[in-house]
């Protein structure tokens, strides 16, 4: 029987352990990272992220930084 669970998570990443893990995994989102995550560790199937708070890309992430410094 397939069972469906829905779940929040929260986590702080450095930058450069953000950048690894993109390369690592061949995605540009976090989005997109988790589900290869957890399709390559669950063989999960439908599953659906959404980054509610903080970046979604480097990009979004180097925004955020210089917004922090200036």
């Amino acid at each position: 029987m397939d069972v469906k669970i829905k779940l929040q998570l929260e986590f702080t990443v450095t930058g450069s352990g953000l950048e690894d893990a993109f390369e690592e995994f061949d995605e540009l989102t976090v989005e997109g990272l988790m589900n290869e995550i957890l399709d390559k560790n669950l063989a999960c199937d439908s599953i659906v992220t959404k980054v509610a708070e903080g970046p979604n890309s480097l990009e979004e992430y180097d925004e955020q930084q210089k917004l922090a410094a200036g």
